[in-house]
């Protein structure tokens, strides 16, 4: 009898231990499957001038609920959505209170379609326009995690809460390196609102759309969303040093910095024997910038000595300038040598210029991707205008060409010849 109850008891301390050791694991996945969830903050404007009935004969905030109500019907289940207003709940004069009105109307996280859309049907078009302020609340709303953050703004017009600047707020939210993008459609845009709300998306890497029809709306806004579930690749905060004794070590992978007008950013980069080290660069001109510019990109060697470079330039016709380069690394003669890896320098050296009254803090926003991979058979096949060993397939094709159109071209006096004789 006491043997089977100590047996029992010992059955069900197993139990409960494998018990808990499953659901910990468990329990750690749910957490990192939530951390690696794409969120998206909808930033939806109610100001008073939403009232206005020129989107398809109806008003812009009937046609902005229309398009929500497609959205939340259209959300993936892996995304954690959001909604903060900006606008909505103070109607009086008091500017300073009105550059406070603006609130998470839904939290961001797992989707519950009925509960959204009540709350989205309950908004009324109220008070001012604190884009500003807004975005600074819906970046905190989407603080924490490592998965696609996004914020899309939706207005009908520009901020009413100067001098805190959203343009200056979208650069700050960027220049911290969360890998935050902000998105914006104006509603029925005007020359003012479209340069503002252009800024503020290119500062994040984002995406500007004038709509002026509800189905336009529904569709631009579903699109980002969906998009934030796709996986991307979130770049990796680095801060580039003045020289290459001090530069960061950078891997195989995509990085994001700033550099100031004019300056030089420096990065290391190890590339063994036998391999190619592959480099780009991106800088953009997220605020305006006199014409004619340049960026430079720069393998060194540790000693000083240029290897390699890649160059691009800009005439103000476009807000990015990218430019790349190739070094393949010779593999080694002596056995003892095949582990000793070469250190590469990348200098990355800007020739923007800010316009005049133009911010030149924080630097503009750089993106270096770093990729180091199996070289060539033999590293002076990269010379070989990227043709390597097919110089030799081309040169036979060549002269395989050349004498068929040599016997083809006796083949046809032949036959002249013989027809004139008959």
């Amino acid at each position: 009898m006491i043997t089977r109850q100590r047996l029992a008891a010992g059955a069900c301390a197993l139990l409960t231990a494998l018990a808990a050791g499953i659901a910990v694991p468990a329990e750690a996945v749910a957490d990192e499957i939530t951390a690696l969830a794409p969120k998206v903050n909808l930033l939806l404007d109610v100001s008073g001038s939403m009232r206005a009935r020129d989107i398809d004969g109806q008003s812009r905030m009937a046609a902005a609920k229309q398009a929500f109500n497609e959205v939340l019907d259209a959300t993936p289940e892996e995304v954690q959505l959001g909604i903060r207003t900006l606008g909505a709940n103070y109607p009086g004069d008091d500017r300073k209170e009105g550059c406070k009105d603006t609130a998470q109307l839904y939290p961001v996280g797992p989707l519950d379609r009925v509960e959204a859309k009540a709350a989205v049907a309950t908004l009324t078009p109220t008070g001012w326009t604190p884009i500003g302020p807004a975005l600074l609340k819906a970046a905190d709303d989407l603080d924490g995690g490592e998965g696609t953050k996004r914020i899309v703004l939706i207005s009908d017009g520009e901020d009413t809460c100067a001098p805190l600047d959203p343009c200056e707020v979208a650069r700050e939210i960027a220049a911290k390196g969360i890998g935050l993008t902000i998105d914006t459609l104006g509603l029925v845009p005007n020359t003012k609102m479209r340069q503002q709300l252009s800024c503020i998306a290119e500062a994040t890497g984002g995406t500007y759309t004038s709509v002026e029809h509800t189905d336009e709306l529904a569709d631009k806004v579903n699109q980002l969303v969906v998009r934030a579930a796709d996986p991307v690749v979130t770049p990796v905060a680095v801060e580039g040093a003045a020289g290459c004794t001090d530069a960061p070590a950078v891997k195989s992978g995509l990085y994001t910095d700033r550099e100031e007008f004019g300056q030089q950013r420096w990065y290391r980069v190890d590339v063994e024997p036998g391999k190619e080290l592959r480099a780009s660069v991106s800088v953009s001109a997220d605020r305006a910038v006199n014409p004619d510019y340049g960026v430079l990109l720069r393998a060194m060697t540790v000693h000083g000595r240029e290897i390699v470079r890649g160059e691009g330039n800009g005439t103000g016709r476009t807000d990015v300038v990218s430019t790349g380069l190739r070094y393949a690394k010779a593999e080694a003669d002596d056995e003892d040598d095949e582990s000793v890896a070469e250190t590469v320098c990348l200098q990355v050296t800007n020739s923007f210029s800010a316009a005049g009254g133009v911010k030149t803090t924080p630097g503009l926003p750089l993106e270096l991707t770093v990729d180091v991979v199996d070289g060539p058979s033999r590293a002076s096949d990269v010379a070989s205008f990227g043709l390597g060993r097919g110089w030799w397939l081309l040169g036979t094709l060549v002269l395989i060409g050349f004498l068929t159109g040599v016997l083809w071209g006796w083949i046809s006096r032949l036959r002249v010849s013989v027809w004139r004789t008959n």
